[in-house]
């Protein structure tokens, strides 16, 4: 028989396990029973020029990262076209912080990509691809996540992905935003 002891000791390591990971704090990227999904693809029209949508894109990545924008990144290394920068989410209700170390590449004006280092799962790779066409900017969104384990990963990214995409759309709203708002446009 299992005594109580040893069911809080499972309990708690477990507990532990799911805090370290959820925050990004421990990433175990073994390739064991790797399986991927897509993120997106998805898009918005940004009543904007290209070069404004980029600009909207990396300038929190160029230089000083603005004052609203520093709970949500910080630049580890920066690069002529890539850098290391380190993400912050609010989970959970905003109980808790995660955070993802991501490479970031730019190709001015044309797209701009994001490759996971270290997180709550094990593989993410996006891209951002920008197209004018009549004074509108599309922005397009594509990626994929991939986890380890089999079922469990695939479990684990049912529950990260939906969370993943939605601040994604909501970054993406943000864009939109401010390109417009910086092109003299509004709504759209």
């Amino acid at each position: 028989m299992v005594s109580a002891a040893a069911l809080s000791a499972a309990a708690g390591v477990g507990g532990l396990a799911y805090y370290l990971t959820v925050t990004g704090k421990l990433t175990a990227d073994t390739g064991w029973g790797r399986r991927v999904r897509p993120l997106g693809p998805f898009s918005i029209d940004i009543a904007a020029p290209v070069g404004t949508v980029f600009d909207v894109i990396a300038i929190p990545y160029s230089g000083r990262t603005p004052r609203a924008m520093a709970d949500k990144l910080r630049v580890l290394e920066r690069g002529t076209d890539v850098l290391l920068a380190e993400h912050y989410s609010r989970v959970h209700g905003g109980r808790l912080t995660t955070t993802t170390v991501e490479t970031v590449i730019f190709d001015r004006p044309r797209w701009v990509s994001f490759r996971l280092v270290r997180g709550a799962v094990q593989r993410v790779a996006e891209e951002f691809s920008l197209s004018e066409r009549g004074g509108t900017t599309t922005l397009a969104y594509a990626g994929e996540l991939g986890t380890d384990f089999s079922a469990a990963g695939t479990w684990w990214a049912s529950k990260v992905a939906p969370a993943w995409e939605a601040a994604v759309r909501g970054s993406l709203a943000s864009i939109k935003d401010e390109a417009e708002r910086r092109s003299g446009h509004r709504g759209g």
